[in-house]
């Protein structure tokens, strides 16, 4: 807390954002000006982050409850050795944030959301039954790998993309809007909808709500453009 706090009061204002404070060309509403003038981007800011949140809470909160349930239910593993498993696993999320954010900088974070979103949609038509169905830990550790090393590679490009995504009056209120707008149905719905199409239609419903939720981002990312040299 104390390393995040002094990062943040050390930060300045970019250069962009500078001349516009000194020009006095802020917006004084925002949340107006973005729902108003800015609705697309919005759109398709809010729906970039869909696959995101969805793999996130999936990879967590649900298979958490799946692996842990007792049979038929679930798979009936002990809860901590589940809470390890997922304790490694983040070890994958971690080192892949930087390897994506380097790989968005050399060649775009439009090109690369593409790729790793393709990644997410084949993980989750393919991944689902038989490495979490298998029951095995050593499969089920590996698809807890997989998915939030694939979850690291989309905080890469993600904190550049989102915000280059508006123009420099909107830039805090039109990312933070989409993100948390996002949040809220990626994130928060996801568990409950994959814990029902689970028990109505098998394991294999939650990686196509998955794999539907990383084509809609797909979809928002090929509606939108590059941004790598977006000055901000």
């Amino acid at each position: 807390m104390i390393i995040g706090l002094y990062v943040r009061v050390s930060l300045h204002e970019t250069p962009v954002f500078a001349k516009v404070a000194a020009a006095k060309k802020q917006v004084k509403i925002p949340l107006g000006t973005l729902l108003t003038k800015h609705v697309r981007v919005t759109i398709l800011g809010t729906f970039i982050m869909l696959a995101t949140y969805t793999l996130f809470y999936i990879m967590t909160v649900y298979s958490m409850t799946y692996s842990t349930a007792a049979a038929p239910v679930g798979l009936g593993l002990p809860r901590n050795e589940i809470l390890w498993m997922l304790m490694m696993a983040v070890i994958g999320f971690g080192v892949m944030v930087p390897i994506a954010g380097l790989l968005a900088d050399a060649f775009g974070r439009r090109k690369s959301m593409v790729i790793i979103t393709t990644l997410i949609i084949l993980f989750a038509l393919f991944a689902f039954t038989p490495l979490l169905g298998s029951g095995n830990p050593a499969l089920v550790f590996v698809f807890l790998l997989l998915g939030l090393s694939l979850m690291g590679l989309t905080f890469g490009p993600m904190g550049a993309l989102l915000p280059e995504l508006f123009p420099t009056e909107v830039r805090y209120t039109g990312a933070s809007f989409s993100y948390n707008v996002s949040s809220i149905l990626g994130a928060s719905v996801a568990p409950y909808i994959a814990a029902w199409l689970q028990s109505h239609y098998g394991l294999a419903a939650v990686g196509v709500y998955l794999a539907s939720m990383a084509a809609l981002t797909l979809i928002a990312l090929l509606l939108t453009h590059e941004t790598r040299h977006q000055a901000l």
